[in-house]
Order: structure tokens, then C-alpha cells, then sequence
């Protein structure tokens, strides 16, 4: 274990790190920060600190710079997650309520947290899975051909045509309407089948067949990959950083246009604590300069989907762990509200 005095040191020269770009000196910590020891005892701590792997010198700079495992233990133990301020708060809150749908709160959510954070914001989609049956809606189109609406508790809409195999009529479709929420809303996707399995059987001879095919295309709708939809943004900002990047950025942009790696970047939606995963931790080869800072969120203590941001490892992560936090907290009352 580090003593006190080395793991201050560290935190000195990650915030300096982040703050000024440079490779940081002990005469410049010592100036700038009240360590409380002398400039030989700081060298000897950051000689310390660099044998144990938490920062290093890069070229033949005199300065250090953190390394993966240097940002890792500032994270777990010297991060605070830094409050945003009160103007902060309600500019967020401003620009979220304005929302008109769920494309819209993505599509907000992810501007709003690459402005904040300056990094490449991530936004998954609520996770038809985890969510519950608001309403369905069936319309009727031509005699034989309707459309059904699937509309989930976190806003999300499905919608999908439905080509019967006999005409359907009015009365039948407001029956089968009124059985189906009756027996769907408010229970949870992965319930549904079950629910609805002896339904064509409540129905007349000729109605079975087109009952059936709405059930069909509704479980259809329900287990369809299309849940796991993503919506990134501030990628423009990673051309600040280029130097965090040693060859080029180009692997990164690569690896941001493939939805799988984020996907998995951003994880389990079902954890729905905050996740910093810096540098090497992150599996794909084209994102070990990246640190990505994810949380869950959702309508209720449950999460539905996750969002967060990537980033160079040279990131406040206080600050992008409080904004990523903050964000979450104010998607999920929307959803909650909506």
C-alpha cells in the first residue's frame, strides 16, 4: 500500500497532468502544491511511485505523467465525483424538459453531455427488455390490413403493419384491443408470451387466424434486436486531444462507428452504477488510450440503458464522472414523468 504522503503526490500530479498537458516536475509540485515536504522528498516519492508503476517519464521529458494504473488509483481512491454547480444543474434540466419524445431526449442527452464533459458522448437506447407494456394500439388501415402500436413505459414507440389473413372487423378489433392491454399493460416484456397464449382461443372460429397474426407480430416486435440502439455525438472533440493520442486517432474513430464495441464498452444496463474503465482495461485494441466513464439509467431504481462518455485517459475525472452522474439522474426523472 502507498502511504499517505505518496498517494497525495500522485493526486498533485494527475490534476497537473490533466490541467496543463505537461509532464509534470517536482520542482513544479512542490510550488504549486502544499505537500509539506521539501523537493528531494517529493522526487523520491515520484521515483517511488514510478518504480511501482503509477506514472512514468515519458522521452526524456524531466516531468511524469500518469500511467493506466496511476489513473485507476486516483479513480477508486483520491476522486471525489465533483458536484456541477447550481447553473449547471438547471441549464441541464432547461434544455432536457424541452423534449418531445424519446428520439428527442437521446438526441438532447447526447449533446448535452458532449458539451458538458467536451468528450464523445454515448447514449444507449432504453432496453425493450427490461422495459413494461404502456399501451397497444391497433388501427385498422384497409379490411384486412392494420397497423399495431407497441408503446413501452419509457416512451418508446414500435410500430409495425400487419397484412391479416381475412378481413377484420371493427368490432372484432376493438374486442381484441380491449383483451390485450387488459391482459399486457403494466407487466414486463419477458411476460408477455406467456400472457396472451390461449388468447385466439377466446375469439370466434374465423377471427383465430388474425388474431394469431397480430400476437405473432407483437412477439415479434418484443424480441427484435432493434433494442439495442445507440446515439453518439462529440466526436469533433477528440480532434483536441491528438497528442493523448501517440500514433494517430484513428483507431479510435474506427472503434466508435462499430455500436457492438460500444455497447460493450458501456455494459450491462442492469448495473446501473457508475463504471470508469481507463486505458488498457478497455478490450478493444483500438481503445487502450481511451478511458470510458459510463452509468445506468432509468424510469425508476431499476436502470434501463446506460450512457457516458469516452475520452483520452488525460481527463478530470471528477468532473466527467459528476456531469455523466448528473445527466443520468435527470433522463431517468424525465422518463419516470413521461
Amino acid at each position: 500500500m502507498l502511504s499517505e504522503r505518496r498517494l497525495e503526490v500522485l493526486r498533485a500530479i494527475v490534476q497537473d497532468y490533466v490541467g496543463t498537458e505537461e509532464p509534470v516536475g517536482s520542482k513544479a509540485l512542490t510550488e504549486r502544491h502544499q505537500l509539506g515536504v521539501s523537493p528531494a522528498t517529493v522526487r523520491n516519492d515520484m521515483a517511488a511511485l514510478e518504480d511501482e508503476g503509477f506514472i512514468a517519464q515519458p522521452h526524456t521529458s524531466a516531468g511524469r505523467i500518469p500511467t493506466d494504473k496511476g489513473y485507476r488509483l486516483f479513480v477508486d481512491k483520491l476522486a471525489g465525483v465533483k458536484p456541477l454547480s447550481s447553473p449547471e444543474r438547471r441549464a441541464i434540466q432547461n434544455f432536457l424538459d424541452g423534449a418531445v419524445d424519446l428520439d428527442d431526449v437521446v438526441g438532447r442527452t447526447v449533446r448535452l453531455l458532449a458539451q458538458l464533459t467536451r468528450q464523445v458522448a454515448v447514449v444507449q437506447y432504453p432496453s425493450l427488455t427490461r422495459s413494461t407494456v404502456r399501451h397497444v394500439e391497433l388501427l385498422a388501415l384497409a379490411p384486412a390490413r392494420l397497423m399495431l402500436v407497441l408503446i413501452t413505459d419509457t416512451g418508446r414507440v414500435e410500430q409495425r403493419l400487419i397484412d391479416c389473413p381475412a378481413p377484420f372487423g371493427e368490432t372484432s378489433l376493438a374486442d381484441l384491443r380491449a383483451r390485450l392491454n387488459s391482459r399486457v399493460v403494466g407487466r414486463r416484456f419477458a411476460d408477455v408470451p406467456q400472457l396472451v397464449q390461449d388468447l385466439p382461443e377466446s375469439f370466434e372460429q374465423d377471427d383465430r387466424g388474425t388474431v394469431s397474426t397480430v400476437l405473432s407480430v407483437l412477439l415479434e416486435t418484443l424480441v427484435e434486436e432493434t433494442e439495442e440502439r445507440l446515439m453518439i455525438g462529440g466526436t469533433a472533440n477528440l480532434t483536441r486531444f491528438g497528442h493523448d493520442f501517440p500514433l494517430t486517432i484513428r483507431p479510435v474513430l474506427e472503434a466508435l462507428e462499430e455500436h457492438v464495441v460500444l455497447l460493450k464498452l458501456l455494459g450491462e444496463a442492469k448495473d446501473s452504477g457508475m463504471t470508469v474503465r481507463i486505458g488498457h482495461e478497455n478490450a478493444h485494441e483500438g481503445l487502450t488510450s481511451t478511458s470510458v466513464v459510463a452509468v445506468g439509467y432509468g424510469s425508476g431504481d431499476e436502470a434501463v440503458a446506460k450512457l457516458g462518455v469516452v475520452g483520452p485517459t488525460r481527463m478530470d475525472y471528477p468532473g466527467t464522472m459528476g456531469a455523466v452522474r448528473a445527466v443520468a439522474r435527470y433522463v431517468g426523472q424525465i422518463l419516470a414523468e413521461s
